[in-house]
């Protein structure tokens, strides 16, 4: 089954040359307040060997600790434990909190997950994004979009030289030249299977985001959330071709995902019906987030329109204008509109969402791969062949 061809991925050969809209997988993942711990990674584990099985082009792991929802510690030792039920699917970390580790640790330890894939990773990275986190690593007041920036740079560094290394950074400095001997091979570190490196990526969900500028400053992957007004992804793309462009660069949407929640049901009403149950799937993903947001202050960043009160936001709002849902042939409307309204992105990123129907979000993947992808994407050949 691995290797099936389905007509998403007809569809996509069928449009080589053209602008189209590959489909991925973004897992934070948000489960149930009282799930099993064990079901849901089992659960997590099935879903990104289905999008495999379906054609997906990516899969995307969250990072968090200190909470019991959100439960993933490690996305590279997770996406470890499916390479090898997995044949094509890149894998990304969606992302490794770089402020939270030395930097020697995640060059070491990405080098060797990129050849055990065999050059499937995507290296996304951030500053880190949970308030229980930074008490836990102790970086709340720390300046971690800088502690970010300084440990992909080390990273690099020790991919692309040999010992003896000397590291002296604001954050991190440490050196391995005492203990260097070229006959037994002493102080070397490992170097990724891709070359250079695996592809960067960053992700953002304020609007006008400085994360995105640093993408483009760097050639690296731009990823803008899930959980974020139109008019707010609308303005990612906008500072990251305004960035590539000072840089001497033209930038091409095709790098840029974008992330939504999405739900496909046989028809309309059931798929309206199942996003909208309270403390639901859907609905306790949005509730969750709403809660963080709210505790933190942050609200205004959230809001469905440029201009919009925070204050009078609610977790209805985000669950009901983020997710697209709907029987197929709405959901390719649905879709078609967003990327009208945003601007072209080369991938969706579809949100993974808590398993409480196994077999209700199974169908909703096999109908969005299968039936919503290859209409989306017919739809704008036929836009390119009329320009």
């Amino acid at each position: 089954m691995h290797h099936r061809e389905n007509r998403y991925n007809i569809a996509l050969d069928a449009l080589q040359g053209a602008k189209f809209m590959k489909l991925a997988i973004f897992m934070m993942p948000i489960h149930a307040r009282e799930k099993d711990y064990h079901t849901a990674l089992m659960e997590d584990r099935e879903a990104i060997i289905l999008a495999d099985q379906l054609g997906y082009s990516e899969a995307y792991i969250g990072e968090h600790y200190a909470s019991g929802p959100e439960q993933i510690t490690s996305p590279m030792m997770f996406l470890a434990s499916v390479i090898n039920e997995t044949s094509s699917i890149k894998m990304g970390t969606g992302v490794i909190c770089l402020p939270q580790y030395h930097p020697g640790l995640v060059a070491g330890q990405a080098a060797m997950f990129d050849h055990l894939s065999k050059g499937r990773l995507i290296m996304g990275v951030g500053p880190g994004g949970l308030p229980p986190d930074f008490e836990l690593f102790g970086t709340m007041e720390a300046e971690r979009n800088e502690m970010m920036k300084e440990s992909i740079d080390i990273i690099h560094q020790i991919w692309d030289g040999d010992p003896p290394y000397e590291i002296n950074g604001k954050y991190w400095q440490f050196a391995v030249k005492d203990w260097v001997h070229d006959d037994i091979g002493l102080g070397y570190m490992c170097k990724p299977y891709q070359k250079p490196h695996p592809p960067v990526a960053i992700s953002a969900m304020s609007p006008f985001s400085s994360s995105i500028r640093y993408a483009a400053e760097k050639e690296y992957i731009p990823i803008s959330a899930n959980f974020i007004g139109n008019w707010s992804v609308k303005s990612h793309w906008q500072v990251y071709a305004e960035e590539a462009e000072k840089q001497g660069r033209t930038a091409n949407p095709e790098v840029w995902r974008v992330a939504r929640n999405i739900h496909v049901g046989e028809t309309d009403s059931e798929a309206e019906s199942f996003v909208k149950e309270a403390n639901g799937s859907c609905d306790w993903y949005f509730d969750y987030l709403y809660r963080i947001f709210d505790r933190a202050d942050m609200k205004g960043a959230f809001v469905v329109n440029k201009g919009d009160d925070g204050d009078a936001l609610t977790h209805e709002q985000l669950r009901d204008n983020y997710t697209l849902y709907g029987s197929p042939d709405t959901v390719v409307e649905k879709i078609l509109t967003f990327r009208e309204e945003v601007g072209h992105f080369g991938t969706l990123m579809q949100t993974a969402q808590d398993w409480t129907d196994v077999a209700v979000m199974k169908r909703s993947m096999k109908l969005l791969a299968e039936e919503v992808m290859p209409k989306v994407n017919a739809a704008i050949g036929s836009q390119e062949a009329a320009e």
